[in-house]
């Protein structure tokens, strides 16, 4: 075997196993997020630098704290810290994620070929490392980039093993530095993904097999004379005794760590993810036997490769008499065979085969299900460390067969067609993983009696808007799995998008009908796939939108709740609902329970300051949201409603606060124009008018018709004397909203005094009366319309009316009393009023009607008070909903009243001087 030097690599080497891996997955970088990607990457908050550094190392691999029931289990913080890295540097951009995957496999790849050259001569090691870097089995390990955990792990594994084979000093002692190096790299590989604890046993077989050079036969001699006590053990032997001791007690130690860290608790799979886990024997030995056989024919002949073997995959194999047990016992024959003669004889092919099946085995072990189940049935990522053994068993049997003469062209040429060929088929399935449509289309064709690849498709096309198509897809795997419930869940999803509420409600139904019977008190934690639950969610999200089913919709959140206490998304779910029915303080309770479950939730603590505010709680309400943003400075709703809560208290040292939060919300709504619009209002109330019309301004142009802020900026105009600029932007309000009747006062008002159209006035007043005819406002005002054109008996009844519908108005008794004193002095009743009679007096009067700063302070769209938080990894994304607030209703703060009652007396002074004017003819 290949001692010392010869476990050296040079430059060459490397050059070509890296160009070689380049060549293989350069058109990897131009994949997307796909499949596992969306819940490890797109939806995992832990990614996030707002998101505490030590929580990695609370929550799973997809984000779910560890401790919930839920939880996949998966422990890999190091992996996760990679994940947020490439978010640091950009954010959720697939590229760099690909790219770091593919350094890892280039890595890999050139310390697998530092591994090969312990059992292999130089030219078979190379071959053995090619094979390994352009294998299109780890197309889903390199280009998917949830692979990175095996990447990861298989570099700090290999690096593990080869600190290991170190541990041998001079005269066969113990060099402890080596063996130290091996224990923390074997925590770090665990912590990248949990096969990495596997590599303590290959070096067990190492230490006694090929560093001390024992066969099976020799073990058995010592230990069968010691037993008999003929001899004693050699010093030797157990020098290697202590150093398998500390391993294995070492490998203890993590596997009881590993086990705090999961809580004593295996993840909950259900029979769609692995069917034969909850198959009665002999079903489940036979089939988990034979998906070994599986596996290896994957490495042998990687033609036809699919993303997920889960559901229908591979049928169940129920009685000894099928064919497909042949295989099984093949496989075992060829494999006990190898296994033999590699412990039985010595030399150097021996101890090769021999570390080769180990590399082969015992990283599988975790995925075989054979001593306990895991959430799927074939997995093509998991082959990635042993496919290691594989290539060296391949290359191995190459170099015999080289050393013939007589075949010595042919096994370069197979060989050489073997790597172009794999190479080929590698860079073209890297083309599958380009988006979730083109992967699991490719599924697809190698097997179509699989109902998750049908849903996905379907999901893909869901994305894409194509309802159409996507119903199709999801109806095929509901024929293809009359039993699974997520099909069914899906249908009615897509059905309700196509606004078919009918059809939708009977697939959920149908999807609740396979739910197991609820039993008062009892727990279904451990018999429901939380993702299942979503079908009594999404039935009464659906039935909620009849007033007359509401206590339907939360009978059915109870259900889901009573089915699974920790199901956090019921209680939200429930939370709203309780709203919508008036009833704030169950929907308080619905919160502060979901609260209980996730206390780091920032949705869950805005839902709550919404319930305060219903329940007239501002302050209240002004904590929870706060608190929310405490959690992601970046909520952009809690930003924006708790600015508006700030905005709406009237306290003047508020005002900054909500300033600089509107202005963090347009960073992260640049296209929302409330953002721009509030801004103004706060700048109006500051008295700010250049800076309240630039931000008025910038909501306009994001939206044309939006209403509050034309009406605001004409006003703002007005009351800054620009009435003539406030006009083109009425007759834009009014082209949109015709019937805006503070609009058409202002208007009317500007034409008057502004403009002197009399005309044009009386058309604007006229038009509100058409609308409401008890308008106290546009009623006046078309009474001074008629003094200003000097038909005073008509203004006369004009006011009379005027009065019968305001009793208690002083200054319509005034005007009315100037009407009559006029006339009056007038003698001829149709005299015209004199040129010099005609006064702007009573008509800015009037104006202080509508002119009392009465504004419009919410936007037209804005954004939703309630976050529907979805907890599931596999369903797709839900999006925020928005409502509709268009609040015409005044609000005065304390200082509008001041500005308001300051104009009264200013009116009334005007009114003096009009009577002055008028006594003196």
């Amino acid at each position: 075997m290949p001692e010392g030097k010869m476990a050296d690599i040079n430059f060459k080497e490397v050059t070509i196993i890296v160009g070689v891996v380049a060549a293989c997955y350069w058109n990897s970088l131009f994949c997307g997020f796909v499949f596992d990607d969306v819940s490890a990457i797109l939806d995992n908050k832990d990614l996030h630098p707002s998101t505490p550094l030590k929580t990695l190392f609370q929550n799973d691999f997809w984000g779910t704290p560890m401790s919930e029931e839920r939880s996949h289990k998966s422990y890999r913080p190091l992996t996760v810290l990679t994940f947020r890295l490439n978010y640091l540097l950009s954010e959720l951009k697939p590229m760099s994620y690909h790219l770091l995957n593919t350094v890892f496999h280039a890595i890999v790849s050139v310390i697998f070929l530092k591994v090969c050259k312990l059992f292999l001569d130089k030219r078979s090691s190379v071959i053995a490392a090619l094979l390994f870097a352009v294998h299109p089995i780890h197309t889903e390990a390199v280009t998917g980039v949830v692979g990175r955990a095996e990447l990861l792990s298989s570099v700090f594994f290999l690096a593990a093993f080869l600190s290991y084979t170190k541990s041998k000093g001079p005269d066969n002692s113990i060099a402890w530095t080596p063996i130290a190096l091996t224990v923390l790299l074997v925590a770090v590989a665990t912590l990248c993904k949990e096969q990495g604890i596997t590599v303590v046993g290959i070096c067990c077989v190492y230490e006694v097999f090929v560093a001390q050079g024992y066969t099976l036969p020799l073990l058995c001699t010592a230990a069968g004379q010691f037993l008999r006590g003929k001899g004693s053990i050699p010093f030797s032997m157990l020098q290697t005794l202590i150093k398998l001791i500390v391993l294995m007690f070492s490998t203890l130690l993590l596997v009881v760590i590993r086990v705090q860290v999961i809580q004593s608790q295996l993840p909950v799979f259900t029979r769609f993810d692995n069917p034969a886990a909850v198959s009665p024997t002999p079903t489940r030995q036979l089939t988990f036997n034979y998906l070994l056989p599986v596996n290896a024919w994957l490495l042998l002949n990687p033609s036809e490769l699919c993303c997920d073997w889960t559901m229908g995959t591979i049928p169940l194999i129920e009685s000894f008499l099928d064919i497909r047990n042949l295989a099984t016992f093949a496989f075992f024959s060829f494999l006990g065979a190898l296994g033999i003669f590699s412990l039985r004889y010595p030399g150097d092919s021996s101890k090769t085969v021999l570390m080769a099946l180990c590399l082969m085995a015992l990283p599988f072990i975790p995925a075989s299900n054979l001593f306990f189940p895991v959430g799927f049935v074939v997995a093509e990522r998991v082959l990635y460390v042993p496919s290691m053994g594989f290539c060296i068993l391949v290359a191995h049997g190459w170099q015999k067969i080289s050393n013939k003469s007589v075949l010595k062209k042919l096994s370069w040429i197979c060989l050489s067609m073997v790597i172009l060929t794999h190479a080929l088929k590698t860079l073209h399935r890297n083309w599958d993983w380009e988006s979730e449509y083109t992967l699991f289309m490719s599924a697809l064709k190698v097997n179509k009696n699989n109902a998750k690849l049908w849903n996905n498709v379907g999901h893909a096309l869901e994305n894409e808007k194509n309802f159409e198509r996507a119903l199709k897809y999801f109806l095929q795997a509901t024929y293809v799995q009359p039993d699974d419930i997520g099909a069914h869940m899906n249908v009615g999803r897509t059905y309700k998008n196509l606004n078919r509420t009918r059809e939708a409600e009977e697939s959920y139904m149908l999807a609740k009908s396979l739910m197991p019977q609820i039993i008062p008190g009892k727990k279904y934690a451990t018999r429901i796939a939380p993702n299942h639950l979503n079908v009594y969610i999404n039935l009464a999200n659906l039935i909620r939108a009849n007033e007359s089913r509401l206590e339907e919709a939360d009978q059915l959140y109870r259900q889901a709740i009573s089915m699974r206490p920790d199901f956090k998304q019921a209680y939200i779910s429930r939370g709203e609902l309780l709203l919508k029915m008036n009833k704030p303080l169950k929907a308080k309770e619905a919160y502060l329970k979901a609260l209980e479950l996730d206390r780091n939730n920032a949705d869950l603590w805005y839902n709550l300051a919404i319930v305060y505010i219903e329940l007239k709680e501002p302050n209240e309400a002004l904590k929870n949201f706060n608190r929310a943003l405490e959690l992601n400075p970046k909520h952009k709703l809690a930003l924006f409603n708790s600015a508006i809560l700030m905005q709406e208290s009237g306290e003047v040292k508020l005002r900054p606060e909500a300033r600089k939060r509107l202005l963090s919300y347009i960073n992260e709504e640049p296209q929302d124009a409330n953002g721009y619009f509030n801004l103004g209002m706060l700048a109006m109330d500051d008295k700010k008018d250049s800076e309240a019309e630039a931000w008025m301004k910038k909501a306009i142009k994001l939206q044309a018709d939006f209403r509050s802020a034309l009406f605001n900026l004409a006003l703002l105009y007005s009351q800054t004397a620009k009435e003539l600029k406030a006009l083109p932007i009425l007759e834009e309000l009014l082209r949109y909203y015709p019937d805006h009747t503070k609009g058409l006062i202002l208007k009317g008002d500007i034409l008057m005094n502004q403009k002197k159209d009399i005309p044009g006035a009386k058309k604007c007043f006229e038009k509100i009366l058409e609308m409401d005819p008890s308008n106290v406002q546009g009623k006046h005002n078309l009474c001074v319309v008629y003094f200003e054109e000097r038909d005073l008996l008509k203004a006369e009844r004009c006011l009379v009316e005027t009065l019968a519908l305001a009793p208690h108005e002083e200054y319509i008794q005034r005007h009315l009393s100037i009407v009559r004193d006029k006339i009056s002095s007038s003698g001829i009743l149709e005299q015209p009023v004199s040129q010099v009679d005609k006064t702007s007096g009573i008509t800015e009067e009037r104006d202080e009607i509508p002119s009392e700063h009465v504004k419009e302070i919410r936007s037209e769209s804005s954004p939703a008070q309630i976050i529907k938080t979805n907890d599931r990894k596999n369903s797709k994304s839900n999006k925020q909903s928005t409502e509709n607030a268009d609040r015409e209703a005044p609000h005065k703060t304390a200082k509008d009243i001041k500005e308001i009652e300051k104009k009264r007396v200013a009116a009334l002074k005007r009114l003096e001087e009009i009577e002055r004017i008028l006594n003196g003819e």
